[in-house]
């Protein structure tokens, strides 16, 4: 009964809450279900049929996160605040040197300011000091350099030892930022960035060292925490800025994503830091910062999910096109993830199950009979395997809704008015139609019917019969044109008629600048990226010729106790886990916003990525315990900026190490699996070559253990990674996962003519067609790319051509020297010794 009353009332707090929620709402909750949880956590022993005496934590105050979905989308538009993403920019390893920047602040500060602290000095002053730092950034020697840099990156860190709660370290970082910036900091940085960049002396020194520390690139981490704390915090919009503050911060906006920092944006240099780094000319560069800083400007500049749907809307709408369907995000945050069983009594009839199963001696056929893949997760117990897959379905089996349960529940939390979505009841998602589509169903049915065709022709329905009519009807209703589709078309119709087309009017954006600038090297990034991904991920093994991504956290001496190796290894897995979660955000942004701005450069980038084999990568990725590395607890909470240098630490102990922190999921990885998901969806929707990767690599069960994580974003993604493959798995797949073909129908968008579940013959996934397939999108790409961006290489064909014979003869011709002193042999040769027939000429 306890068990019972605890799981009720941990599931009814599954409501959307912020991260920083008040804690006085939770306590209210718990009141009012007449449960008292203190702080402390409660650890029960749970019997389940899934987890065998498994120690279940619950914390009053995030036990119940992992069935949140709403607020996760705010997480995915990267809006949280400095607050929760300052943290990761720094190692526990650079944890002294955060002392150290106060030092070098407070030496330079009182040369000039002896009797009053930075907080009690008014803005004139302030900014006095501010320019003085400036000044001292230009200075040849490198120690004094450095000095100065620290001394601004105390300040840029919110001067914290004059603050005395973390509200005020945050509030000082957001002054001394938009300060810093409005003195040209930002500026003199990027050169100093560049500067290091290019020291070949730094270069060489590390690449012959045998361990590179942190102290190889000091420098280079002063500068990029600087910038990264800058960006973070300018991007940040807050209500209480004032007007100056926000003309600062769109002007910043702009320049940064123009080709203002050596005519190119600040994303593209950061780009080669990248390529550098993977190349192994610069071995010490801290790749975790470059990553961070280069995904954060790609935020700022390019913009987050809430302004990539602004745009498709503003899109759309330029181009006359219906309006979307729904809003997709907040579609997304109303979902629901597949639960639990739904409660104690559950658990015991599963139990109940598993008792009576035990005198029979049954053997389960393998799910995925195509291939006979033996899942490494599974049980080679059969009645536990079959248990399991009992298990795998009940998953599926969506939560019902508080009100339809006859359980004692707190009321939930409200949400404001524009953020609630009121469906119908039924499926989630509008169906969509394509125009192709349409053209298939009329031509097979024209064939039965009356046996001719009548090409792309989808208005004229003379003989067919009535319930065809209806479904034209029908399906015409539903039919949704994508700004790709109009964006191919214009494409064909400039390469068509080159003359007569006219010139393209290209809007100048953040993305198209982005896309200029990374395009002669974007193959050569995205290898880089990927090597990097490789080398982060947990199912990684450490090989000798991986590079090595570590460069920024191991320190210069290595640990000689048990309790500073333990917090060396949750510092390093901490280290890779950052290092994906920036990847990914990298990958799916830029994805999303070429996309929207042309299609041909989103499949420019997609098809490298494919041919870098990303689809294995992320299938290998995923080929772990994905709840393992959902729930890991790589972190230590009294280490992190702020907290640490506000607050008195506490003493660490290897048991505090051991047990991690008290949070029941890891935010981090759950974005990152997402990202990764979704990024795997982009390259593989409607092609089907990619599609049958997924297939040949045996996707299907990896994907399946992907939906144990209680999630509903991520398990939508996943089920739509499932559906794209089902006709190929064969019928025995389908007939053995029947809960998951009923999840995909349940969250998955349809398309109404579309016979996934079957398996029936599918025009456009003919195998024979697959190279040919990805051959002519590659001469699409390439064909845009000479059209719009190869102005040097013109085609001949198309140049005019001046016929008039006086205009010729009277053009001047500029002869070398050597000519003119030879004119006469050449005469003799070319002209006098040659006979002409004049009156072929004249002719």
């Amino acid at each position: 009964m306890v068990v019972d009353r605890l799981l009720t009332v941990n599931r009814g707090l599954c409501y959307p809450t912020k991260v920083g929620v008040n804690l006085s709402v939770i306590k209210e909750k718990t009141r009012r279900a007449s449960l008292s949880l203190q702080t402390s956590s409660l650890s029960m022993q749970i019997q389940t049929s899934g987890l065998l005496n498994c120690q279940v934590r619950y914390f009053w105050t995030t036990s119940f996160i992992i069935f949140l979905n709403s607020d996760l989308y705010d997480i995915f538009s990267c809006e949280f605040g400095a607050y929760l993403s300052s943290p990761e920019l720094y190692s526990y390893t650079e944890g002294p040197e955060f002392l150290l920047n106060r030092k070098c602040f407070e030496e330079e500060f009182r040369i000039h300011v002896s009797d009053k602290k930075w907080t009690e000095l008014d803005v004139a002053q302030h900014r006095a000091h501010a320019m003085r730092l400036l000044d001292g950034l230009e200075v040849i020697t490198r120690e004094k350099r450095l000095k100065v840099a620290r001394a601004i990156l105390y300040m840029a860190q919110g001067t914290f030892a004059e603050c005395s709660s973390e509200a005020q370290v945050q509030h000082w970082m957001r002054y001394n930022i938009f300060l810093l910036l409005d003195v040209g900091t930002f500026t003199a940085l990027v050169e100093l960035l560049n500067m290091e960049v290019d020291n070949s002396a730094a270069c060489s020194s590390a690449v012959r060292k045998p361990a590179i520390s942190l102290a190889d690139s000091t420098d280079l981490r002063v500068l990029l925490n600087i910038m990264y704390l800058m960006v973070e915090t300018i991007q940040q919009e807050d209500p209480a800025d004032s007007p100056e503050w926000r003309a600062t911060r769109e002007t910043f906006k702009t320049e940064l994503g123009s080709p203002l920092y050596n005519n190119e944006p600040i994303s593209v240099m950061l780009f080669g830091m990248v390529t550098k780094f993977c190349s192994g000319h610069a071995p010490h560069f801290p790749m975790k910062k470059v990553l961070l800083l280069l995904w954060k400007s790609i935020l700022f500049t390019l913009g987050g999910f809430e302004q990539l749907q602004t745009i498709k809307v503003h899109k759309r709408e330029q181009l006359r096109l219906p309006p979307l369907p729904e809003d997709s995000i907040r579609v997304i945050r109303s979902m629901r993830a597949a639960s639990p069983p739904a409660s104690a009594s559950d658990l015991i009839e599963q139990q109940q199950k598993r008792a009576r199963r035990e005198h029979k001696s049954l053997t389960k056929q393998d799910n995925l009979d195509a291939f006979n893949e033996k899942d490494p997760y599974k049980s080679d117990d059969p009645r536990e395997d079959e248990d399991d897959n009992d298990d795998n379905d009940n998953s599926m089996e969506v939560e019902p809704f508080p009100m339809e349960r006859d359980e004692v529940m707190p009321p939930p939390i409200p949400h404001p008015p524009s953020e609630r979505v009121n469906f119908p009841k039924g499926l989630p998602w509008a169906p969509k139609v394509r125009e192709k589509d349409i053209e298939h169903f009329l031509e097979s049915s024209r064939s039965k019917f009356i046996g001719y065709t009548l090409g792309n022709d989808t208005d004229t329905v003379v003989g067919l019969p009535r319930p065809i009519h209806e479904s034209i009807r029908t399906l015409k209703q539903h039919k949704y044109i994508s700004i790709a589709e109009i964006q191919i078309a214009k494409e064909d119709e400039f390469q068509k008629t080159p003359l007569s087309g006219g010139e393209e009017d290209v809007e100048m954006c953040s993305t198209e600048l982005l896309y200029q600038g990374i395009l002669p090297s974007l193959p050569q990034y995205m290898i880089a990226l990927l090597k990097i991904l490789l080398a982060a991920a947990p199912t990684s093994k450490a090989k000798t010729d991986s590079i090595n991504i570590l460069a920024d956290v191991l320190p210069e001496e290595m640990p000689t106790t048990v309790l500073q190796s333990m917090k060396l290894g949750v510092d390093v897995n901490r280290h890779k886990e950052i290092i994906v979660k920036a990847i990914s955000a990298i990958l799916l942004l830029l994805l999303k916003h070429f996309k929207l701005n042309h299609i041909y450069q989103f499949e420019y980038m997609a098809q490298h990525l494919v041919f870098a084999n990303c689809i294995p990568l992320i299938l290998k990725f995923f080929n772990q315990n994905i709840m393992s590395y959902i729930t890991a607890k790589n972190s230590i909470s009294v280490l992190d900026f702020p907290y640490c240098v506000v607050h008195e630490l506490p003493e660490l102990t290897a048991e505090s190490l051991e047990a991690g922190d008290i949070n029941q999921f890891c935010w981090r990885n759950l974005f990152s699996c997402i990202n990764l998901l979704r990024i795997l969806n982009k390259l593989t929707k409607w092609k089907h070559s990619r599609t049958m990767m997924l297939v040949v690599f045996k996707s299907a069960p990896i994907l399946k253990r992907a939906l144990k994580v209680k999630q509903a974003m991520m398990q939508l993604y996943v089920l739509k990674l499932l559906k794209v493959q089902t006709k190929y798995l064969g019928r025995q797949w389908r007939k053995s996962n029947m809960k998951t073909m009923s999840a995909i129908y349940q969250k998955v968008r349809h398309r109404l003519n579309d016979d996934w579940a079957y398996g029936n013959a599918d025009l456009d996934a003919r195998p024979w067609d697959f190279q040919a397939e990805e051959c002519a999108l590659r001469a699409n790409i390439e064909r845009f790319n000479s059209r719009r961006y190869d102005n040097n290489q013109s085609n001949p064909d198309f140049l005019p051509v001046d016929n008039c014979l006086q205009s010729v003869l009277g053009q001047r011709v500029d002869l070398p020297e050597d000519f003119q002193m030879n004119y006469d042999l050449w005469l003799e040769r070319e002209v006098f010794s040659k006979p002409i027939s004049w009156e072929e000429l004249l002719q």
